[in-house]
């Protein structure tokens, strides 16, 4: 496993009703949901680190700190970016951003935390 400040991850949605914050019963509008920025942004900062775990590896995310600032209509297409700005044993740290079409719609922090798949599953069933 080699992890390196600086790596890079992206994840992209377009919005449809299933994504927006009326969906999830968020507010009841028909815009992006705060959730699912959320969640696209932790695609994209497990996709900056998956292809270097090692064997077995997968990560969790264990905290979140964004803000939703803007809104994205039914159709537009939103990306979301990571990059790893911190490595404190298994914690990582990643600067997450998402964008709509026309602007940014979130900022933030994201950290996971690197565990073995096997174990981890073993100490949720038990």
């Amino acid at each position: 496993m080699t992890l390196t400040i600086g790596m890079r991850g992206e994840a992209t949605a377009t919005v449809v009703h299933e994504n927006t914050a009326a969906a999830v019963g968020a507010g009841g509008v028909e815009v992006f949901g705060t959730p699912m920025m959320i969640a696209l942004m932790e695609n994209a900062a497990w996709q900056a680190v998956a292809d270097t775990l090692d064997e077995g590896q997968v990560t969790v995310g264990t905290h979140v700190n964004v803000s939703h600032l803007a809104a994205t209509p039914l159709g537009q297409t939103v990306r979301a970016t990571a990059e790893l700005i911190a490595i404190d044993g298994r914690r990582l740290t990643f600067r997450v951003e998402a964008f709509d079409e026309q602007q940014k719609i979130g900022e933030g922090q994201h950290e996971r935390f690197i565990v073995h798949l096997q174990r981890f599953l073993q100490k949720i069933t038990n």
